[in-house]
């Protein structure tokens, strides 16, 4: 007869994949300021439109190689559409009035409260609860998100008529933790149907861009930068992120994702676009500490 542990151990196992998988996610985000750095005075919502175009697409040609029926994932309930479309396009939308109408270092800053969100909201779910270590890792987290994003504000003040944008900034970080946790409530979704989702934000996208934005075509290796933002941060990372949210430990994930900001800001420093600091090693001290504390489960299983 099967011990105890030996009945539980594949079920630990496949929760420890399926977070390692949706932790890659975060690894593709960070490179998204890069990429974008790179990417030239394309328009931010003509940008979105392609490169989620480009994520779709991609997905569509994968189930085809995969010999999945396209209707299988297509057929959601309109909640589910209307969860998935409005998460990725909600987000980017108000992201893009965020870093418009404020400045961006505390906009930035203030978005970066979503994966402290995902964690206190994981806790809502049936059958899950705020651990210690999950609480102490998003507050390390938190605090070395501030340092970061705040050790380069000029002012310590917030306001001066902003405020439209602080709350565009919140609506992101609310947007985001939302989708993530609803999306763990509808774990009967297979993830395919993220192809229909970034289509249909790259849908919207496209109509903001024809109303509020003036063309301008990528040019030379611009295009392959498009191209690495479709298939990478604004593309797979929305699939392997579906999968770690539903069959992983949402609350390692949401605390694992204070690495974000960390990694996006050394990757720009090793490209020259910024300076180490010590405020940056004591934020990178933080974040790093805090993702290790809020993993320790997904390390002892």
């Amino acid at each position: 007869m099967s011990s105890p542990a030996a009945v539980l151990s594949p079920s630990v196992a496949t929760v420890r994949r399926a977070t390692l998988i949706g932790a890659t996610a975060i690894l593709l985000w960070s490179t998204l300021a890069s990429l974008t750095a790179f990417a030239g005075p394309v328009p931010p919502f003509q940008m979105v439109a392609m490169s989620f175009g480009v994520g779709g697409v991609t997905g569509l040609l994968v189930q085809i190689v995969r010999g999945r029926p396209l209707s299988q994932a297509l057929r959601q309930p309109l909640p589910v559409w209307l969860l998935g479309v409005g998460g990725l396009f909600g987000y980017h939308f108000f992201y893009f009035i965020a870093m418009r109408t404020a400045p961006a270092v505390e906009a930035n800053l203030i978005n970066y409260l979503w994966p402290l969100f995902i964690v206190l909201f994981s806790g809502l779910l049936p059958g899950e609860r705020l651990g210690r270590a999950a609480l102490a890792g998003a507050a390390a987290g938190l605090a070395g998100t501030l340092l970061l994003v705040g050790g380069g504000a000029e002012t310590g003040e917030m306001g001066g008529g902003h405020w439209a944008g602080y709350l565009s900034a919140l609506a992101c970080a609310l947007i985001w933790s939302a989708y993530s946790v609803a999306m763990r409530r509808h774990g009967e979704v297979p993830t395919e149907a993220v192809t229909g989702f970034c289509l249909g934000t790259s849908i919207l996208a496209a109509l903001c861009h024809l109303l509020f934005e003036v063309t301008v075509w990528p040019q030379g290796a611009a295009w392959v930068v498009v191209l690495a933002m479709g298939l990478g941060p604004l593309g797979i990372a929305f699939f392997v992120w579906d999968h770690g949210i539903k069959r992983g430990d949402i609350q390692t994930l949401g605390a694992l994702s204070y690495a974000a900001p960390m990694l996006s800001t050394a990757l720009l420093i090793a490209l020259g676009r910024g300076e180490p600091t010590p405020t940056l090693g004591l934020a990178c001290l933080l974040i790093v500490g805090g993702a290790v504390i809020a993993g320790r489960g997904l390390a002892r299983g």
